[in-house]
């Protein structure tokens, strides 16, 4: 019997699919002949315990000016009744973000492989979970505080702040010591002291590409996409002008995937994206990391076929 999978997404109307990770899995769902059930915000409750959502099947083309069709109407399904869950809803990472974990976890109490787990999710805040590794990232100050955050700036020289919910390099500031914009930067961050911030030391190598390194089950991908800042911005983000440059990793990126990779894949992360600047780990990517589909470009690879071998392997580990 084939497999049912289901993907808690953003619309898919409005994706690009020559670059968007979770099109590059369905396509490989699809691939391997499984039945796709599409689910975005608002399509999951909970009614006496058990998880549902209202479902619309795919069809999928791999082609930017027509890459879906709906296959029929859409039907309530009982989440536990999966085979499997991507969750890859893009932050931020907010209320009713949580709200939907809770619904899936409930789906996984009933049965369903959700990838990630949503505790997982919960507990792995992609910039807060660095501070599980902090001897591998530059000196980092979590907090909403705007007197501390600025002695760490004044202290630091340079640095680099930013909300511990975003993505995709919004409300990013990189401050100076002598930067007379220090109090207004941090009160529009912070949300004047309401909302808490994390403050890095900037990192030089920037320049040479903010590098994405994808893992799955706890192993790296042989290979970074160097995201590397445009000549007007010093973040290296694709949404803000960064560009791609395929690089294999470093000594360095190995020896940090080798520490934060076996924590990820006993957490129940199966797919995760670390960014490294230089030698310094600044964020640890479990919602909805990118960069598949460039880097399958360019080392001619199948990240997603990786990906689905693993969730194959833990299908099977069932039973």
């Amino acid at each position: 019997m084939a497999r049912s999978i289901g993907v808690v997404m953003d619309p898919i109307e409005g994706i690009n699919s020559k670059k968007d990770s979770t099109f590059a899995m369905l396509l490989e769902a699809q691939r391997r002949g499984w039945r796709i059930h599409y689910f975005t915000a608002g399509d999951l409750w909970v009614e006496n315990g058990v998880a549902h959502g209202r479902s619309r099947n795919l069809e999928l083309r791999d082609n930017p000016a027509d890459w879906f069709s709906w296959i029929g109407e859409a039907e309530t399904v009982a989440l536990g009744s999966l085979d499997v869950i991507l969750m890859r809803r893009d932050p931020p990472f907010d209320l009713e973000y949580i709200n939907d974990t809770y619904a899936l976890e409930r789906a996984e109490i009933a049965g369903a492989l959700v990838v990630n787990r949503p505790q997982a999710l919960r507990d792995a805040n992609e910039k807060y979970f660095t501070a599980w590794f902090a001897e591998l990232g530059p000196p980092t100050l979590f907090s909403r505080d705007q007197t501390r955050l600025r002695a760490f700036v004044l202290e630091q020289g340079r640095a680099v702040i930013k909300p511990v919910d975003g993505m995709g390099g919004a409300s990013i500031f990189q401050l100076h010591r002598d930067d007379p914009n220090i109090n207004v930067a941090l009160e529009t961050v912070s949300e004047e002291g309401r909302r808490v911030v994390v403050a890095q030391k900037y990192v030089p190598e920037i320049t040479a590409g903010d590098k994405r390194i994808l893992i799955v089950d706890g192993e790296a991908v042989p290979c970074a996409l160097a995201r590397i800042p445009s000549s007007e911005d010093f973040r290296g983000n694709l949404a803000r002008g960064g560009t791609g440059e395929g690089l294999e990793l470093t000594e360095r990126d190995r020896e940090i995937c080798e520490q934060v990779g076996p924590e990820l894949a006993a957490r129940g992360i199966l797919f995760a994206g670390l960014d490294v600047i230089g030698d310094y780990l600044t964020e640890i990517n479990v919602t909805s990391p990118t960069c598949i589909r460039e880097l399958d470009s360019i080392f001619d690879l199948n990240i997603a076929g990786i990906l689905f071998d693993a969730i194959e392997r833990q299908l099977a580990a069932r039973g």
